[in-house]
């Protein structure tokens, strides 16, 4: 079941479509995928996957809302899993970690501004996904939805258009800091961060989400 929705995100109209179970058949993006997940809480044990978002940078959003009994979304799936799709994130090490252990796939190949942001931006300790945005992109995000109730069974404007939010920014985002990286000279270590996100990620599910096992104690 698809509800499509004209919600006002970050001050402009956006088309936001959200899909109950998984994304439909129908629906194909065109070059690297903006994704971002909510969940109950930032638990890897304890807190359940409840909705992924999806952008391809065109001005709209797509929703998916799980039916958490199953986690039966065989479409998103082959979209998180597609090695010719480019995924951005924003703090991919949670998704990502996510991504394996409820939906089973490990998700690649992998973009994270926030990875990108504390690379090239060490001014600063302001890499939230708000701070970034205004930052680099000169526009206001709100916040205001989340820490909210996302396994409820029907989700507000509010959350659906907040969620819309996180994915709508990220193509921009990777541009600006892509150049930031070149200036640098850090895009090749970049990428060697991103492509290790999945064993960062599986060594979290694993019980080293607080260890540090390159450190010397």
């Amino acid at each position: 079941m698809t509800r499509k929705l004209s919600l006002t995100v970050d001050g402009k109209n956006v088309a936001v479509h959200l899909h109950k179970g998984d994304l439909p058949e129908t629906v194909s993006f065109t070059g690297a995928v903006a994704v971002d997940s909510e969940t109950m809480g930032l638990s890897l044990v304890r807190d359940p996957l409840c909705l992924v978002q999806l952008s391809d940078g065109g001005g709209e959003a797509h929703l998916i809302q799980f039916d958490r009994a199953s986690y039966d979304a065989p479409n998103l799936r082959r979209i998180l899993t597609d090695v010719n799709t480019l995924k951005l994130f924003h703090f991919a090490r949670f998704d990502v970690a996510m991504f394996m252990r409820d939906l089973a796939v490990v998700c690649a190949p992998i973009y994270c501004t926030k990875i990108a942001s504390k690379l090239v931006r060490t001014y600063t300790d302001k890499h939230g996904l708000k701070d970034l945005t205004k930052e680099v992109l000169g526009r206001d995000i709100s916040k205001e939805q989340q820490s909210s109730d996302w396994g409820a069974a029907e989700l507000s404007d509010a959350q659906l258009a907040y969620a819309a939010s996180d994915v709508l920014h990220l193509h921009a985002l990777k541009a600006k800091l892509d150049v930031m990286l070149a200036r640098e000279a850090r895009t090749e270590i970049a990428q060697s961060c991103f492509d290790f996100l999945p064993t960062r990620a599986a060594l979290d599910l694993a019980g080293w989400e607080e260890t540090d096992i390159f450190a010397h104690s």
